[in-house]
């Protein structure tokens, strides 16, 4: 199941395209005052989707391969950015032509097997270079009441809803924390947050939905009534438009050199 849910984002590549957002401004100037990418420097990004992120790492002036699972999330994204190098792979069985300055997986990490991806991404980088990703929380804030009245629409429709799951305000969202943070290969972790308002009508509040994994793995029978049910809310209820807040955790973390002296190999 998790290798469907993965690779699920590509059956519609379109759709992904359109609905899914971009990231602030502000996370990719962090992103280079703290890592110094820019001319001259290579980066690697893992799960791409469309160029959500990849336009903003584009415009650091780095060269940018992007390792994308989905087949035609992979075109697309060649198409709409053909400066690119787009690999069509996993990345856990991609071989990498070179080193790298900075590898980075924004909103994807997750999906990438736990039990390889710290080592895979040293073996990848320079020595001096970071692995940033970029986490992404829908918190507590916009349409408060609209999402306090869509989770009874949850508990309607989706029996594995938790009933107590509620959405929490920014600063009540602990640092994301996993192997990266006490692997001998990294250094510290330097942490920037995001808080951002993006409005939806009802109809591309959605088509997002569509593209989230769980909702496209449930029976169309269920998916498509709490979609009509969601839609005549926000239409009925609150005037066409809702206001949905995330939260972006930008990690960078140094490569090390690896125990027993083993270095990362320089660009």
């Amino acid at each position: 199941m998790a290798d469907n849910l993965r690779s699920i984002f590509d059956e519609d590549a379109d759709l992904y395209d359109r609905s899914r957002p971009d990231y602030p401004p502000a996370l990719f100037a962090d992103l280079v005052n703290i890592t110094g990418i820019g001319a001259g420097s290579t980066v690697v990004e893992i799960g791409p989707g469309t160029g959500q992120a990849t336009r903003g790492l584009l415009a650091t002036g780095a060269a940018i391969t992007a390792v994308e699972i989905g087949a035609n999330m992979a075109r697309r994204l060649q198409t709409n950015l053909p400066d690119v190098r787009v690999v069509n792979a996993a990345f856990e069985d991609w071989t990498p032509p070179a080193a790298a300055d900075l590898v980075t997986s924004f909103t994807a990490w997750h999906w990438v097997d736990r039990k390889v991806r710290a080592r895979l991404v040293h073996q990848v980088l320079c020595a001096g270079g970071h692995l940033a990703t970029v986490t992404t929380s829908h918190v507590r804030g916009g349409s408060v009441e609209f999402f306090d009245r869509a989770q009874e629409s949850y508990l309607r429709w989706d029996p594995a809803t938790d009933p107590d799951e509620r959405l929490l305000p920014p600063d009540d969202i602990p640092p994301t924390t996993d192997e990266i943070d006490t692997s001998e290969l990294f250094g510290p972790g330097v942490r920037r947050r995001y808080v951002r308002d993006i409005d939806y009508t009802a109809d591309t509040y959605l088509d997002v939905l569509r593209t989230y994994s769980n909702h496209r793995a449930w029976p169309e029978d269920v998916r498509n009534g709490l979609l009509s049910e969601l839609r005549s809310l926000i239409n009925d209820d609150y005037g066409g438009v809702i206001t949905k807040t995330y939260l972006h955790e930008l990690r960078i973390a140094p490569a090390l050199s690896a125990s027993g002296g083993g270095r990362p190999p320089a660009c």
